[in-house]
Parts: structure tokens; C-alpha cells; sequence
């Protein structure tokens, strides 16, 4: 019953991210307007071209934030990714970190070993 709900919850979010791949992808355009503004800003020297940039990353800005069918769309692509993991009984990790690889915890590990 379990897997009946999930490969629902599955073509259900399947035809969500279908029907919404248009606004997904005007979601990325406003993105890589946002970026270009904001990467044309930093390598302005002009007073005018440091305005335009900020003209045209503010456009891209307001163009994303209006954009929430395109947000939908891609809640939807998450849940999609979050279902095919599942299915293969593999763990899904958004954000994690590894402790082995902090400096600081390494080097806290290593002062309290010499200083037995």
C-alpha cells in the first residue's frame, strides 16, 4: 500500500512538473538574467554601466520572485527526485556536511590526542 501511494505521489508530481516546464524554464531565464546583471555589475568601472546593470539584475529579480508557477514546477521536480531515491532505498541528503573533513574538528581531535 505504501509503494501504491508513493508511484502516486510520483505521476501526480510527474504531471505537475509536466504541465509547469514552461514557467521552469522562464524561471532559469530570469535566474541567468539575475546573474548576468549581478556579474556585470562587479566587473563595471562606469558609473553607467554599474545603473544598467543593477536595472537589468533587478528586472531578472522581479521576473523570478513573480514567477511561482515556475517554483511549483520545481517543488514538484524535487518531489519527483525525492520518490526515485526513495524507490531504490538510497538516502537523501540535501545539505550535509562531513565532520572528517572540517578543519576545526580535526584539529580539536588532534590537540586533545597530544595533549594525553
Amino acid at each position: 500500500m505504501k509503494k501504491f501511494f508513493l508511484y502516486s505521489a510520483g505521476f501526480i508530481a510527474a504531471i505537475i512538473a509536466l504541465c509547469l516546464l514552461v514557467p521552469v524554464v522562464g524561471l532559469l531565464l530570469s535566474g541567468a538574467l539575475l546573474a548576468a546583471g549581478l556579474h556585470y555589475y562587479t566587473g563595471s568601472k562606469s558609473t553607467f554601466g554599474k545603473v544598467m546593470s543593477l536595472v537589468v539584475a533587478f528586472v531578472g529579480l522581479i521576473s523570478a520572485i513573480s514567477n511561482i508557477p515556475g517554483f511549483i514546477g520545481l517543488v514538484a521536480i524535487g518531489i519527483i527526485y525525492y520518490i526515485y531515491k526513495s524507490r531504490k532505498n538510497e538516502k537523501v541528503e540535501i545539505f550535509t556536511s562531513n565532520k572528517e573533513e572540517d578543519p576545526f574538528t580535526n584539529f580539536e581531535r588532534e590537540w586533545a590526542h597530544l595533549n594525553k
